[in-house]
């Protein structure tokens, strides 16, 4: 019987010698074992942004959920920002760029101006920039170069299609306002750019350069003293702050100006019409841009997409307010119209 146990031992012994030497002999051809195998790593993707985006954000995040993306799980998001001051944003940039992030996500030219400052090797993704090979951030929209690429929105070039809305919108309006900073290297070209076609559709330009909160007020009343019947703005950053766009947004209703902006969130606050790129379609396919880097994609030879969708939004409140009559022919244009 003691040797009937001894047998049945040794024979234990032998199989679990050769199960572990079949183990080895199939780590030895290729087949790691599960302890050796690397954990899958997380994307870490970092948001740069002067202001809060709103609903750009969600529809960033819309764009990564559509490629397959799962924040919190299959991607991580560190989102930062300055919340209007221009001055922290290089302590920002500063912060992601110690956190490794694979991307930078850039909201604007100047978070994009800044990001590249901080970073040549970190890819950066913008939207929201009008020239982006004007203002020095890209050799070319084929062949960006360097680690910068992204979506336009070609906003200089949008200038002449608003001083025509505006035309047709308010027939009568001869002088017009013109809200604008000489700090924003995109605001500049857009000031260029809207000179021949107000000429063409008989507009006299008052400009009103701001560079910081202090300026609006002398802006408004040089506006005024101007005699000024109407106010389009650029998108600066001073300009696109939420407290900012209130108070331009007052004046033009106080003032009785038919206004259009540059973007929407002007005529959510009140505002009467705007006109320019689809903001969240960008944002959107920003997240494209992320994907390809992430799968191995060089962002120096991604070229730069210009918008394919435009949005005209009227609000018909404030056209009443100021005593205005839409015409037909403009409400047709509209993609959303506001009651």
């Amino acid at each position: 019987m003691v040797h009937d146990r001894a047998v049945r031992t040794r024979r234990r012994f032998l199989q679990g010698g050769l199960a572990l030497a079949g183990l080895g002999l199939l780590s030895g051809c290729g087949f790691p074992s599960l302890q050796a195998r690397p954990a899958t790593k997380v994307p870490r993707v970092g948001f740069l942004s002067l202001v809060p985006v709103g609903p750009s954000e969600d529809a960033f995040r819309q764009g990564l959920h559509e490629l397959g993306y799962v924040e919190g799980q299959t991607i991580t998001i560190e989102w930062r920002y300055a919340e209007g001051r221009e001055e922290q944003l290089p302590a920002l940039a500063a912060a992601l760029v110690r956190l490794d992030v694979d991307v930078i996500v850039t909201a604007g030219a100047l978070a994009t101006q800044v990001a590249k400052q901080a970073t040549q090797t970190i890819p950066i993704v913008f939207a929201g920039v009008g020239d982006a090979v004007e203002t020095g951030l890209v050799a070319s929209l084929a062949r960006p170069g360097g680690n910068v690429t992204g979506l336009i929105n070609l906003g200089p070039q949008l200038q002449g299609k608003r001083l025509e809305l505006l035309r047709e919108a308010v027939p009568s309006v001869s002088r017009v306002a013109v809200l604008w900073s000489g700090s924003s290297d995109s605001n500049v070209v857009a000031w260029r750019e809207t000179q021949a076609p107000a000429r063409a559709l008989g507009f006299q330009l008052v400009s009103l350069d701001v560079r910081g909160p202090d300026d609006f007020d002398r802006a408004f009343e040089h506006a005024i003293r101007e005699r000024a019947e109407a106010l389009i703005n650029f998108a600066a950053p001073v300009i696109m702050t939420a407290a900012n766009q209130r108070r331009i947004v007052d004046f033009a209703a106080r003032s009785r100006l038919p206004a259009l902006y540059s973007r929407r969130e002007f005529v959510d606050a009140g505002g009467l019409m705007a006109y320019g790129t689809s903001v969240t379609d960008s944002y959107r396919r920003a997240a494209a841009y992320v994907d390809k880097i992430l799968k191995g994609g060089n962002p120096a030879d991604l070229p730069i997409e210009q918008p394919t969708k435009f949005d005209l939004v009227i609000n018909l409140k404030t056209a009443q307010a100021l005593g205005l009559t839409i015409p037909q022919s403009v409400l047709q244009q509209t993609t959303e119209v506001i009651q």
